[in-house]
């Protein structure tokens, strides 16, 4: 009768049933009942009647019967009690072990964010499948663990597994972030080689990784050879070349996009604005986000809201910049905040970067890095100082800066003054010599980034040891001459390194790409594609 119930699609009625059966007297519940009350609970999410359930097993002797136990955990774990799932999970024995309800565990921790949780259930699976390691590539992708992700899906191909177009978009993206190329294009080639169907997402995803890692000629490849007719691939396209710098080609392909018939969204918009930004072009992207409204009936976000205070803050007019802010249908977040702090950073305004400052309620590092900087530019050194003061009071830490670049299919990672590397010895002189070159073509420190209460000596080394530059040196130890040099780092470079990565590619007569948290620099013959506009 429950089973009846169940597969007409009545779980509530077989669940009534068993109820009423149970305080009848006339049911003692076997194995193949339980199953089934288990199987009405998950299509119910009934935590209530599982935990009766779980009990009436234990009480029944069922407790060491695995299939029942995997049952627990899959109910558990979509009714997001994890915590009683892991216990379940764990009394399973090895010979009852079940893919699926493992499976299910660890997308739920995942879910929540409980990624060393689910990363401790999948080393603990003695078989897995593909949803296994996909739900792993992705949870570490998603967790800022790109590095991990990679070397994770090297694993599953070595393992025997055949990756699908999810494994394919998680292992891209993981390359997207950290720039790494190679990996990208081998992932590239296998997918082509396993014959993988590709769609949208994984268009996007190929556009994405060859832009983020430097190279928008590969991009732009791909672009033209695939099926356009979905506005992410566009979108990726716009933003790869936004990245770059090169916003007139974003317009480009914006007006492209109106020729072959695909309708912009909100995300083109914010790609746009975004190639305005890092150009300088005020007026254009002024003309994009009213369009937006007027032509397209695109309401702004304050991600689109962000992008125009960020465009109006680097091209020096801060005060309009905060008339927007102040003019805004919604409340500003700390992002919107945080642009107009960077603008009156760069553009020395001190005051109004205070006026930031007073609006972002839970104050960051890197909050406090821009004032104190923006203070020493001003060379207003008690507040730099006073600001220092309060962040070791508060315990606040600078934001580590790291920089990495891949060299034979392996990523090398520095952070400042770094002396970890196997060949650290080898990088020092490389880095020691550059500098002593550069300085006998002009080249000057920029001193005043560091703090006043040092030596002179002591600034210099300070700023010769920041880790973009480490990793361009080692990247000239282990390459030979004329090679591109590709590195990334996950903060904004400073302008000291940005003059020295110009010198450097004078002297050394090479192009280095370098990708900030912000924008991609191509430095060549002692000049960058960002023209000092970042």
């Amino acid at each position: 009768m429950i089973r009846a119930s169940i597969e007409k699609g009545s779980p509530l009625k077989a669940l009534l049933d068993y109820k009423t059966l149970l305080l009848s007297g006339l049911l003692q519940p076997d194995y193949k009942t339980i199953s089934s009350v288990l199987e009405a609970c998950k299509m119910l999410n009934d935590l209530k009647t599982t935990l009766g359930t779980h009990s009436r097993i234990i009480k029944s002797g069922f407790d060491s019967n695995p299939s029942l136990l995997a049952s627990l955990v899959v109910i558990y774990a979509v009714c997001d009690h994890t915590y009683y799932g892991r216990q379940v999970y764990e009394e399973i024995p090895e010979w009852g072990f079940n893919i699926f309800s493992a499976n299910v565990l660890i997308a739920s921790y995942l879910k929540l964010g409980e990624f060393d949780e689910a990363n401790r259930i999948f080393r603990k699976m003695h078989s897995r499948d593909v949803v296994s390691w996909n739900s792993m590539i992705m949870g570490c992708v998603r967790n800022a663990r790109s590095k991990e992700a990679i070397s994770l899906f090297c694993k599953m191909i070595k393992s025997g597994f055949k990756p699908d177009g999810f494994s394919f978009a998680s292992v891209l993206t993981a390359c997207s972030r950290t720039g790494a190329l190679s990996h990208g294009e081998w992932a590239h080639g296998l997918m082509v080689e396993k014959g993988i169907e590709t769609n949208f997402i994984l268009n996007s995803a190929l556009i994405d990784m060859y832009s983020k890692c430097g190279n928008i000629g590969l991009a732009k490849n791909v672009f033209n050879s695939v099926c356009r007719d979905d506005v992410s691939v566009w979108n990726a396209m716009v933003t790869g070349l936004a990245i770059h710098g090169l916003a007139l080609d974003a317009m480009t392909f914006f007006s492209r996009m109106k020729d072959e018939n695909v309708l912009p969204d909100s995300i083109t918009f914010v790609g746009l604005l975004t190639a305005c930004s890092h150009c300088g072009l005020v007026e254009e992207g002024q003309r994009f986000f009213e369009s937006m409204k007027r032509q397209y009936f695109i309401e702004p976000q304050l991600e689109h809201y962000g992008a125009m205070v960020d465009l109006l803050g680097r091209a020096g007019r801060v005060r309009e910049a905060y008339r927007m802010i102040k003019d805004m249908p919604m409340k500003p977040d700390v992002v919107i905040w945080r642009a107009l702090l960077s603008a009156c950073k760069t553009q020395g305004m001190p005051n109004f970067g205070e006026v930031a400052v007073k609006e972002i309620s839970h104050l960051e590092s890197g909050d406090y890095i821009l004032m104190s900087n923006m203070y020493s530019s001003a060379r207003r050194w008690d507040n730099a100082e006073k600001l220092r003061e309060v962040m070791k009071k508060k315990g606040v830490r600078k934001n580590r800066g790291l920089s990495w670049i891949e060299m034979g299919n392996i990523i090398h990672q520095f952070k400042a003054g770094d002396r970890s590397h196997p060949e650290s010895n080898a990088i020092y002189r490389v880095l020691d010599g550059l500098i002593k070159r550069i300085k006998l073509d002009g080249f000057v420190p920029a001193m005043e980034l560091v703090l006043m209460d040092v030596s002179e000596e002591e600034k210099e080394s300070n700023l010769n040891g920041h880790s973009e530059k480490l990793a361009t040196a080692y990247g000239i130890l282990r390459t030979s001459p004329g090679t591109e040099i590709k590195i990334s780092k996950n903060l904004r470079t400073c302008y000291d390194c940005h003059s020295w990565m110009k010198m450097v590619s004078k002297v050394l007569n090479r192009v280095i790409i370098m990708r900030d948290r912000i924008r991609f620099h191509r430095f060549e013959s002692g000049s960058c594609t960002c023209k000092d506009y970042w």
